[in-house]
């Protein structure tokens, strides 16, 4: 289960590595007044939040972004945010991200789960968790 806990020394590498990353129904968090939104349009709607705290350096984030993409288009109830560790790098120290992929799932802006490393099998276990419990609650 892959995670990357420091970025390597490799000279020019730009950020607009994005699209890999933020596709399907992931929203890109550029700022903190975005995360506020979302956070807040989340709370509105009544969904569970899955945060990716991410960098486009990071071989393991690579390899888990089309499963998270695939995973916001089956889950619309769902919302799926991605945070660049390097764009938002204060942002994400309050949020003690030590490696990445970090995965936060929030309710109502608070922390209800969290996974740490690139684990596909768990990230989805714990996704199909959440659904379930959604339609439990909604039932």
């Amino acid at each position: 289960m892959g995670l990357c806990v420091a970025k390597p020394l490799t000279d020019g590498e730009d950020s607009d590595h994005h699209f890999e990353f933020a596709g399907g129904k992931v929203s890109l968090i550029t700022t903190k007044e975005s995360w506020d939104q979302k956070l807040e349009e989340a709370k509105r709607d009544g969904k569970i939040v899955v945060a990716n705290f991410s960098a486009t350096w990071c071989g393991p984030c690579k390899m888990i972004a089309p499963l998270f993409s695939e995973l916001s288009e089956k889950h619309p109830s769902l919302m799926f945010l991605l945070i660049d560790v390097d764009e938002l790098t204060e942002f994400s120290t309050s949020w003690d991200i030590k490696a990445t992929p970090t995965f936060f799932f929030l309710r109502d802006g608070q922390q209800v789960d969290k996974l740490v490393g690139a684990n596909k099998p768990e990230l989805e276990k714990k996704i199909t968790a959440i659904v379930d419990s959604l339609s439990r609650f909604q039932k």
